[in-house]
């Protein structure tokens, strides 16, 4: 099989990679996290006019029909570049559900202001005590009339202060733990009921709590059956799982580059730390994590393309766990070779690790998908 970039994706990635090099070093990200929401407006507006907000939507729907790898690449250019601007809430999911299970009127509504950089999502997934089971659901939304109205509260909702729509997942019947009677909306962010608060995370993103107190949305705010969503939840969770692995391998890619200039140029007794052998096999087991993480991701990558859901599933879930442990162990390694300066908020280095670790603990950390590979007899 060739893994191999065509033309087209190579000049996309030289393109991103230009345009985040020259828009997006360290201190320059440092102003945009005080920005509302915690990044920068005309940022995301040049990653429109880039076209990088329209890529994977299809040609009829005014995007540029690119697939997984092309979503990889974007992601690994993010990573590398600790981007703060809601790609994966916006474009990755809030896209998804679009693009799975959205009706025409929906898609046409709701793709051209993200393909043009003026609407972005949020998904109002997570509650107090669910954990990583996309399942356990207590956010109710019961049909009056012609209306649904939704009660609950989601947790740690990324991008959840700025959005324009909330995707939110809520239960239409039966039980909390049921794997049927779960629905999926779309709800204005500033519809009457909604209440946030707003926070920074670990790795520099903002997320909201969000309750919904009796907020009311039409018939039309539904995305698929609101009965059955759960599979097209699992899709488009599984995406953004494929694209935060893409992510991570940017991240430790550039963890990895800027450890080993640091071996090269700081000095101890007189020599570069970087002559020292064992730091060396040091920083060679950190290429072998690096590598292995990034085979996993190409992997999951392919997945996206695979008819079986549970095969779809099982290969995500796999790249998962090697995300997180190579994800752990270069970040460890990188802070441990920076000494007492990788500890502080001025080394950018810090921020990788952050950055890493928030990854392995969104939707399923190493274990929770450990488990599920065992689950599904599958060896890692």
């Amino acid at each position: 099989m060739d893994f191999d970039l065509s033309e087209e994706q190579r000049l996309l990635k030289e393109s991103i990679d230009g345009f985040l090099t020259a828009a997006y070093d360290f201190e320059q990200r440092k102003k945009y996290m005080k920005e509302k929401g915690g990044w920068s407006k005309a940022v995301w507006g040049r990653l429109a006019e880039h076209g990088l907000l329209g890529l994977p939507f299809a040609e009829a729907d005014g995007g540029f029909g690119a697939g997984a790898v092309e979503t990889k690449i974007v992601m690994e250019a993010l990573g590398r570049a600790l981007v703060l601007e809601p790609y994966l809430a916006t474009v990755v999911i809030g896209g998804g559900f679009l693009h799975h299970g959205g009706s025409a009127a929906q898609k046409a509504t709701h793709i051209p202001s993200i393909i043009d950089g003026s609407k972005t999502f949020a998904f109002a997934q997570l509650e107090k005590n669910s954990r990583y089971d996309l399942h356990d659901v207590t956010t109710s939304a019961k049909k009056k009339g012609d209306i649904w109205v939704v009660d609950g509260a989601k947790f740690v909702v990324i991008n959840g202060e700025n959005a324009d729509t909330l995707v939110v997942v809520a239960r239409t019947t039966g039980r909390q733990r049921d794997k049927t009677g779960i629905g999926v909306f779309l709800v204005p962010n500033n519809a009457k009921g909604v209440s946030k608060k707003a926070y920074p995370t670990q790795d520099g993103l903002h997320a909201a709590d969000i309750a919904f107190t009796g907020v009311e949305v039409g018939s039309d705010a539904t995305i698929g059956d609101p009965a059955s969503a759960l599979p097209l939840i699992e899709r488009v969770v599984d995406e953004a799982r494929t694209a935060l692995c893409a992510e991570a391998v940017g991240a430790m890619d550039r963890s990895l580059k800027t450890t080993i200039e640091y071996l090269k140029t700081r000095q101890q007794f007189g020599v570069p730390i970087g002559s020292f052998q064992s730091l060396q096999h040091r920083a060679a087991d950190m290429f072998v994590a690096l590598e292995q993480a990034r085979s996993m991701s190409i992997f999951a990558t392919m997945a996206a393309d695979f008819d079986d859901p549970a095969e779809r599933a099982k290969a995500v879930a796999a790249a998962k766990v090697q995300i997180g442990k190579s994800g752990k162990f270069i970040g460890q390694q990188s802070i441990q070779l920076h000494g007492g300066i990788g500890m502080t908020m001025e080394a950018k280095i810090g921020h990788y690790f952050k950055r890493l670790t928030v990854i392995e603990n969104t939707f399923g950390d190493t274990d929770y998908h450990l488990r599920r590979v065992s689950e599904s007899g599958a060896l890692v």
